[in-house]
């Protein structure tokens, strides 16, 4: 039987016994209804996975027991990518931060470009960087990760590239394709993906006075949420730890 993995925004230590927070005890007890006995993995984003047994379990209270030694921990990708995407419609952009979680992104950042018709501010957009968050916990839960992903707050992609950094900078563009020129290994990228429709042509064109190079990801074009996938599992392959085996 697969032991489930729970991430807490609680201290974990090793022998400790604790009482879960209430997201994760409505999740333990109520979705999973598992009870005293049973085994669990705990995880609060500092890298490390602590295997646990609960001790109590009723609607309201969950208490576990931490083991003595630590699980062995699955490394962070060596190679650091942020993905920066246009908000798109739908479910659309929960499933490429499902994917790009579980694909080993380390951050993401929702951006508001001039083709994208998702209207967010004040309460309605502080709900949705709740779910978006919601959804990267989930992810990383069920991929084994034990890192969380920076989930940035939208903002416009003008106001974005004065936080790139990055050692190779890349944008998306079905028209347009360069050689992308490195000297040494890469640690460090960016990814930029437009929503429906792709960024503008005034978009890409500034994008690659900012530096960027213009990334084509083969002859067809691909749906705003398949070109990030598509594109951090090139990036991960050439650089990261994706591999055959």
């Amino acid at each position: 039987m697969r032991v489930p993995r729970i991430y807490v925004e609680q201290d974990l230590a090793t022998g400790q016994a604790l009482s879960l927070d209430e997201r994760a005890a409505h999740y333990v007890a109520q979705v999973l209804r598992m009870r005293a006995g049973r085994e669990l993995i705990l995880f609060n984003g500092d890298g490390s996975a602590y295997p646990a047994v609960i001790t109590e379990a009723s609607k309201k209270l969950v208490s576990c027991q931490l083991g003595e030694d630590l699980l062995a921990s699955s490394p962070p990708s060596p190679l650091k990518i942020e993905l920066a995407v246009g908000i798109s419609k739908g479910d659309r952009f929960d499933w490429v931060i499902q994917k790009a979680t579980e694909l080993g992104v380390s951050k993401i950042t929702p951006l508001f470009t001039e083709r994208c018709d998702v209207k967010l501010s004040g309460e309605r957009q502080d709900k949705k960087q709740r779910h978006w968050q919601q959804i990267m916990v989930s992810a990383c839960e069920q991929s084994g990760r034990n890192d969380l992903v920076d989930i940035q707050n939208a903002c416009r992609l003008q106001e974005w590239y004065a936080t790139v950094n990055s050692q190779v900078k890349l944008v998306l563009c079905p028209s347009l394709n360069e050689e992308i020129a490195v000297d040494g290994p890469v640690n460090h990228i960016t990814l930029l993906v437009g929503p429906e429709g792709g960024l503008s042509d005034d978009e890409i064109a500034y994008s690659i006075k900012q530096g960027f190079s213009a990334l084509q990801l083969g002859p067809r074009v691909l749906r705003t949420e398949t070109a990030p996938v598509a594109a951090i599992s090139i990036v991960q392959h050439r650089w990261g730890d994706m591999a055959w085996y």
